[in-house]
């Protein structure tokens, strides 16, 4: 399964095995994890083995052998969010690719349980991972024409970006996103209130999964 794949396979799952993660998987986790961080200038961080620090409703949704996560941390800039999103996203989908299930915990955690002995400035998230008792099912999306505009004829890269942009996990399944293109030139606005920032990330990583970088340009 490559990452393109994994857009289609990836669906948001609360239920896990109580099964720690092999080793193989943990490493090839860490070597992705250390990628990103160096390119974007995030510092994301795997915890394994430790229970994942929820509150709330939420424990009701989790099994107790759920103990490994992301934490979405970086440094305080205008575009943290955005990287985070965009960051958070590439490595959940990588794990989809190693055989793990995904569940991107948003607001529900706690912030000290989570960046506890993590060094950063800013935590916008968790992400818990592991092996899911289910594969979870496709969320329910807008349709395709509610959140794109192209002007002129819309090729068939443009296509592909928006719907696999479709398939992007935003925070309360909102997708108050608009994608726009002209040419070669595409732009994304998103207005959902203080998660706007890591839903923006999430979405252009899945357009941009989809497109095919090549074919087009940010505006």
């Amino acid at each position: 399964m490559d990452i393109k794949e994994a857009i289609y396979a990836r669906h948001t799952v609360r239920k896990f095995q109580d099964k720690p993660l092999a080793e193989d998987v943990v490493k090839a986790l860490q070597t992705r994890i250390e990628k990103v961080n160096k390119e974007h200038q995030v510092n994301i961080k795997l915890v394994t083995n430790e229970s994942v620090p929820v509150w709330g409703v939420m424990k009701f949704f989790m099994t107790k052998g759920l103990k490994n996560y992301l934490v979405l941390l970086g440094p305080d800039r205008a575009d943290i969010e955005e990287s985070l999103g965009y960051c958070g996203i590439d490595i959940a989908l990588y794990a989809q690719t190693l055989g793990l299930n995904t569940w991107w915990v948003g607001g529900t955690y706690s912030k000290n349980s989570a960046s506890k002995d993590v060094e950063g400035s800013v935590i916008n998230g968790i992400i818990a991972l592991g092996y899911g008792q289910v594969q979870g099912v496709p969320h329910k999306s807008k349709a395709f024409e509610d959140v794109c505009q192209y002007e002129g004829a819309m090729p068939e890269w443009f296509k592909q970006g928006v719907e696999a942009a479709l398939l992007a996990p935003t925070a309360m399944n909102k997708q108050k996103f608009m994608i726009t293109g002209k040419d070669n030139e595409v732009s994304i606005s998103c207005d959902n209130g203080k998660w706007s920032g890591i839903d923006l990330g999430i979405v252009k990583y899945h357009f941009e999964v989809g497109a095919g970088k090549d074919n087009f340009q940010w505006k």
